[in-house]
């Protein structure tokens, strides 16, 4: 009886350690057939991913060199623009205080040489006009530097800096009948302006302003933008 029992015992314990061992192979293999499948989609995300990182070329890399070759190019360019400058003026330093990245983004430029006392028009890096002008007299020195348009107008009037005396828009005008304003300190502006008297241009007779002939100033009126850059040097 005790016998019979003891077998009993053992058989039971026997299936339930060979149970033991199908449950845990069904496990085992449930988690590797899960894993089989999610790497497909892991791989689908990573070509992904890649093709999205690859968007500037469609070849793997193509992205970097041609951002390598734009920037060769925008070096090129800027060689290029520096030693092929008509008359010796040079625009770069007036090309990074405007942020243009590019030189053929500034279309017309303007520089002031006042010690020879003239405007040069620029197309790009074509010089097209030059006109003679008056600069600031001593004590009244015309600013330099680098600055753009930000004044235009027909027939402006003119209060006198000292006396305070208004003249008005006319024949007359001190300022002639066109206004071209690149520099104000919030009062008061500086810009290049017409004159009655031209035997004065070519000499430094004004409070800081660029005299011009009346001809000359309309003709520089129509060449110029609000916003193009100007640039005055000694």
């Amino acid at each position: 009886m005790t016998m019979a029992r003891n077998e009993s015992i053992a058989r039971m314990v026997m299936f339930l350690c060979f149970g033991a061992a199908i449950l845990s192979l069904a496990v085992q293999w449930h988690t590797m057939k899960t894993t089989a499948q999610s790497n497909p989609n892991l791989s689908t995300n990573n070509r992904q991913n890649y093709q999205n990182h690859g968007d500037f070329g469609k070849n793997p890399g193509e992205n970097v060199v041609a951002q390598k070759n734009v920037q060769n190019t925008n070096t090129q360019k800027q060689l290029h623009t520096a030693n092929n400058k008509p008359r010796g003026f040079f625009f770069s330093d007036l090309a990074e205080a405007q942020s243009v990245p590019d030189s053929d983004q500034i279309k017309t430029q303007l520089l002031v040489d006042l010690s020879d006392r003239r405007v040069y028009v620029y197309h790009y890096d074509q010089v097209i006009a030059s006109y003679p002008i008056a600069v600031g007299k001593k004590g009244w020195e015309t600013p330099t530097g680098n600055f753009q348009i930000i004044h235009k107008e027909h027939h402006p009037i003119w209060k006198h800096p000292i006396t305070g005396k208004v003249f008005e828009a006319g024949t007359d005008s001190p300022l002639g009948d066109r206004w071209i304003g690149f520099w104000s300190d919030g009062k008061n502006e500086i810009g290049f302006h017409g004159t009655p008297n031209t035997d004065l241009i070519g000499a430094a007779v004004s409070h800081g302003c660029l005299r011009m002939r009346n001809a000359d100033v309309r003709m520089l009126y129509e060449q110029v933008n609000l916003n193009t850059p100007v640039l005055v040097r000694n």
